[in-house]
């Protein structure tokens, strides 16, 4: 027995010394590599989102993450492999704020996170709504001496909106794109495109609309 141990042991020693050798220097390279820090801008990932509920807030796109690592495992960390994810499940309408953990975080091995921020967003949650506002023509530019706008007439003259409850209640009206009437005498048709003030609501089927500015020469007392 003790032979055969000892002829397993011997047998192509000096391969396996140079392999034991091998196997070291690599333990030695992984070990002693130098470690570094990187900032990243990382997407925030929203999971089950009530299909009932909108966000009413603006909400923060991307957060920093700084990870500390090898070198070697920086150099090769992409942001797609970052998602912080915040879980929505049974979320409410309201304000809630969620952390965000680094236990949500899937890095490679050897790395490891050393700050998030922020570390938590405040989400507010609200009903959608929709309804007709009117449209409101911007008109700008100077008219010839004498005269001055006597008509403005829109076509379709009020579009669907669409958004968070509270903020689609605070709107008035849709607005054009900015009409030059400069030097209009009579009528003329512009086609021009609406907006809403507010980011998070949003114009149902939006199409342009035609706006007509009418004007006449001023009569005394009239500017």
């Amino acid at each position: 027995m003790l032979d055969f141990i000892r002829r397993l042991l011997t047998r192509h020693f000096g391969l396996k010394v140079l392999s034991l050798g091998v196997a070291l220097l690599l333990w030695w390279s992984v070990t002693h590599e130098p470690e570094g820090e990187v900032l990243l801008n990382v997407p925030i990932e929203f999971y089950q989102v009530p299909k009932d509920l909108q966000f009413s807030t603006e909400v923060a796109a991307q957060v920093q993450i700084r990870v500390r690592g090898p070198a070697r495992v920086l150099r090769e960390l992409a942001q797609s492999d970052i998602h912080p994810v915040i879980d929505l499940t049974g979320a409410t309408r309201g304000e809630h704020i969620y952390p965000i953990r680094a236990s949500s975080i899937h890095l490679p091995q050897g790395a490891e996170i050393e700050q998030i921020i922020p570390a938590q967003i405040h989400l507010s949650l609200d009903r959608p709504e929709q309804r007709d506002v009117p449209v409101r023509a911007r008109i700008t530019g100077a008219l010839l001496s004498g005269f001055h706008i006597s008509a403005i007439t829109v076509v379709p003259p009020n579009v669907k909106i669409d958004g968070p409850s509270l903020r689609v209640g605070l709107i008035e009206s849709a607005l054009t794109e900015p009409i030059d009437a400069t030097g209009v005498i009579g009528s003329a048709t512009f086609t021009t495109n609406v907006y809403t003030t507010d980011p998070l609501v949003k114009i149902i089927s939006p199409q342009p609309v035609r706006v007509t500015v009418v004007t006449q020469k001023s009569t005394a007392g009239v500017e």
